[in-house]
């Protein structure tokens, strides 16, 4: 059995560098082609144990139009985000291809960014408050893993 389909995922203006390192390391795990920031206002991280740098590439993409100008060809951008326009993950297809895009820790996506989203989707919670953006990105690409969007086929 061969996993078909990828998926990337990346945060908008993120704040720190543990969240970033802390999502890198889950996207290792759950088997992202790749992961990104648009805007940098972190410093790197200095600490990796399981050396997540040799293994999933980390991109830095200056604005929102440098992220569009260099998306996968077919792979829609789904914006993850606390919005009425937003679907419950829950009930969320993931797409075989995706590349998912996270809000700032302190102020989310901005409507400009979630208007060139595809889809947005929203993680549901007993207490509708956002939650730690490396949390969420966790949550998001263990719910794609477990739900079967890596769409194992057998080739022969």
């Amino acid at each position: 059995m061969i996993a078909r389909g990828f998926f990337a995922i990346g945060i908008w203006h993120p704040k720190t560098e543990t969240n970033v390192g802390t999502l890198w390391r889950s996207a290792q795990l759950f088997g992202a082609a790749f992961v990104f920031t648009i805007g940098r206002r972190y410093r790197r991280q200095a600490s990796d144990t399981p050396n997540t740098t040799l293994h999933v590439p980390l991109f830095h993409y200056e604005t929102a139009d440098d992220l569009h100008a260099h998306l996968p060809h077919g792979a829609p951008l789904v914006g993850v985000e606390l919005c009425e326009r937003a679907r419950a993950l829950s009930s969320y297809g993931h797409p075989q291809q995706a590349v998912y895009l996270l809000g700032a820790e302190d102020h989310g996506l901005p409507a400009d960014m979630l208007a060139r989203c595809h889809s947005v989707i929203q993680i549901e919670s007993v207490i509708p408050r956002s939650m730690n953006v490396a949390v969420a990105g966790s949550v998001l690409m263990w719910h794609r893993h477990t739900s079967g969007a890596h769409a194992l086929r057998r080739v022969a």
